[in-house]
Formats: structure tokens, C-alpha cells, sequence
């Protein structure tokens, strides 16, 4: 950041008057978010798992843990074309966050709308979601803790993006 010698600036942009980084809920919560559906849009599995070296995802009830678990499962829901990725794009919207008292855990739920298009598909929904999130602070970094399936709402053809059926309603 240009004006703020010897200042570290954080990944928000937000720098501390003593020149540490500061964190901004607000904004990073959101971020990683959007990081996330970026590298599973990409089918970068390895890098969306990653995201979750502090916590787990929990689909269908099951939760699971460790990025190599994590990127598998991907690996085996997910289908992949031969440009390697799944021709989605995931619009992630409405992120509602609840920050702790103390401000080092936060809640998140969000919204999520799947466009689809293949070579054979012409571009579409193929599905609306919901997340709900847990992210902790960490050494002045928020990261997941939790990503729960929490369902899918609408569903339309999502035989060219899934390798096997999936069940909507809650998660709990």
C-alpha cells in the first residue's frame, strides 16, 4: 500500500496504526466465500480443500476432515470435462455474518445459485443452495471451521455437473 512505510497491510487492506495486519470480518468472511467457489469453478479441488486445513465439510450428515478427504470427495461427485474443470460457475450471494462476542468466531450462511454450460448443455441454473458457515480467527486470519451443505432448495438437469444423485433438505 503506497504512503505506509514499513506498514503490513492485510489482505483487506486494512493496516493497524502499529503496523500489523488487521483483520475485517466484513470483508475477509465474504472472501473466502468467493475463493472457495473460484477454485471449485476452476476444479482446483485441492486448492478449495485447503481452505479447510482448520475445519471440515459436512455433507449429507458426514463429516469430513483433511484436505486429501476433502478434494476426494470433490473428485467423486463431481464431474470434470477435458478442459478440467466442471463448466460452472457458483454466484455465492446474501452471505449473512454473525460475529461473536468476543469477535474471534463468526457464522455465516449464505446463498448459492449453480450456472451451468457444456458443449452440450446450453447455459442454465442447475441448482440454488443454501451454506452455513463457521470461521475462526487465527493468527489474524479468519478460515473456515465448518462448511455444512445445509440443502439444496431448487434443482433443475444436474446430470452434466454431478457424478451421483444428491439428497436436498437440511443437513441436520
Amino acid at each position: 500500500m503506497r504512503g505506509v512505510p514499513s506498514a503490513v497491510v492485510g489482505e483487506a487492506g486494512g493496516v493497524s496504526p502499529s503496523g500489523s495486519a488487521r483483520s475485517n470480518p466484513a470483508l475477509d468472511i465474504p472472501n473466502l466465500l468467493y475463493r472457495y467457489a473460484d477454485a471449485i469453478d476452476a476444479g482446483r479441488f485441492d486448492e478449495a480443500a485447503a481452505l479447510f486445513d482448520d475445519g471440515a465439510v459436512v455433507v449429507q450428515g458426514q463429516r469430513i476432515e483433511g484436505r486429501e478427504a476433502i478434494a476426494a470427495m470433490w473428485r467423486r461427485w463431481v464431474r470434470l470435462y477435458p478442459d478440467g474443470t466442471p463448466r460452472t460457475r457458483h454466484l455465492v450471494t446474501n452471505p449473512l455474518i454473525e460475529l461473536s462476542d468476543d469477535g474471534l468466531t463468526a457464522r455465516c450462511r449464505s446463498q448459492w445459485t449453480l450456472l451451468q454450460a457444456t458443449d452440450t448443455l446450453p447455459l442454465q441454473v442447475v441448482a440454488t443452495g443454501r451454506y452455513d458457515d463457521r470461521f475462526a480467527l487465527i493468527d489474524g486470519r479468519w478460515h473456515f471451521t465448518e462448511r455444512r451443505y445445509a440443502g439444496v432448495d431448487l434443482s433443475g438437469d444436474m446430470s452434466a455437473h454431478l457424478l451421483q444423485p444428491v439428497k436436498g433438505g437440511k443437513d441436520d
